[in-house]
């Protein structure tokens, strides 16, 4: 497909098709975020290098389909998650453990404690695709239940049940590491790092 600059320098897009939205401002102004985003995904450097750059390689085809460009970081995300399915189907998946465990048991003070990003990441990485999706929209990408429903395409209920076996299986890895940790409180100051940044 061939592509041209606007007049008005707007960016890439289909020859004919004017878009409002430019490729390098997008990548200067959300790069940092899906990287991240990427990263929590995928959980390796290079996997996420790969899958930053072909989100936006993606993104530059398909500028012209961007209808509310307020809400291109979302729009940028689900062509991220999409790239990252895709790229999972292809590879061997690892076993899902069937570790529960009870809340109750995790002590209070537990939140206090400092979190060991490497160690929180890869817990995340052992987690099945369906249970890391749902943990990381919301935490990372700050979905609500209802929004990363219509983005799954699977029921409410679904997503909150994902989510809690996803934070137990969290919560098991991290005891089952001597960190005594309360996920819920440590997900949501990784959460509101990555907003601060």
């Amino acid at each position: 497909m061939a592509t041209e600059r606007t007049a008005g320098g707007e960016g890439l897009t289909p020859k004919g098709t004017p878009s409002p939205l430019d490729i390098g401002t997008l990548v200067v102004d959300h790069h940092r975020d899906v990287y991240r985003y990427a990263y929590r995904l995928a959980g390796r450097q290079d996997d996420a290098e790969d899958l930053t750059q072909q989100t936006f390689l993606i993104a530059q085809q398909r500028l012209h389909q961007v209808r509310q460009p307020e809400r291109v970081r979302s729009w940028l995300f689900a062509i991220l998650r999409t790239c990252y399915l895709k790229s999972e189907r292809k590879s061997v998946p690892l076993p899902a453990t069937g570790i529960e465990l009870d809340v109750d048991s995790i002590p209070d003070g537990a939140a206090d404690q400092p979190i060991d990003e490497e160690l929180l990441q890869s817990v995340i990485d052992e987690l099945p695709d369906e249970f890391k999706l749902v943990l990381v929209m919301f935490y990372f990408e700050e979905c609500s239940y209802k929004e990363i429903a219509e983005k799954l395409q699977i029921p409410i209920g679904t997503v909150m049940s994902r989510l809690t076996r996803a934070k137990g299986r969290v919560r098991a890895r991290l005891l089952e590491a001597d960190v005594q940790a309360d996920t819920v409180s440590k997900l949501k100051t990784v959460r509101q790092r990555a907003v601060k940044s």
